[in-house]
């Protein structure tokens, strides 16, 4: 793993976190491990990777120590909806740039946004582009690569739109 891998894991653990996500210590130690043996340098770092079985209650707190010292803090909205909001741009944007998997991107928006949303206009290209990727068999006349590129396609459209407003 390179430096600059190393530093787009610690900050795709950091947007998980902050949408909600939980890691485990055991996890977020071993990604310090990797981080430092890949030559990310932070203060807190060394310690994070050296943490040892009796002292993983130490992780979380020396995880958001070291975020913060790389300046990868990520802060969520308040609010809820937003948050939720954010999450789906955030998943597109990361499903546009090719760190993920335009299948898994499509799945978590439609489960981790859209249902809770109510299937909100916005999000049903990428909606229906999750059901296809989903249902998607061998058997069909279109290939599994053209549905992750439909799928890509909309989250780009989406991420160029402006952001949903909001109505109580």
């Amino acid at each position: 793993m390179s430096r600059d891998e190393a530093l787009k894991e610690l900050s795709r653990i950091a947007h998980e976190g902050a949408f909600g996500g939980y890691f485990a210590s055991g996890t977020l130690i071993q990604i310090g491990l990797d981080a430092l043996l890949a030559g990310v340098e932070s203060e807190s770092l060394a310690m994070l990777a050296g943490l040892g079985r009796n002292e993983e209650l130490e992780a979380p707190d020396l995880f958001e120590r070291v975020l913060n010292e790389l300046g990868l803090e990520v802060e969520a909205p308040a609010d809820a909806r937003a948050t939720r909001w954010a999450l789906a741009y955030w998943l597109a944007g990361q499903m546009v740039e090719g760190s993920l998997d335009p299948a898994v991107g499509a799945f978590r928006i439609w489960r981790d946004v859209a249902v809770d949303f109510d299937y909100p206009d916005a999000l049903q290209p990428l909606i229906v582009c999750a059901h296809a990727l989903d249902d998607w068999d061998e058997n069909w006349d279109v290939s599994v690569e053209k549905l992750k590129n439909d799928a890509v396609e909309a989250a780009a459209h989406f991420l160029s739109r402006q952001p949903p407003v909001e109505h109580d």
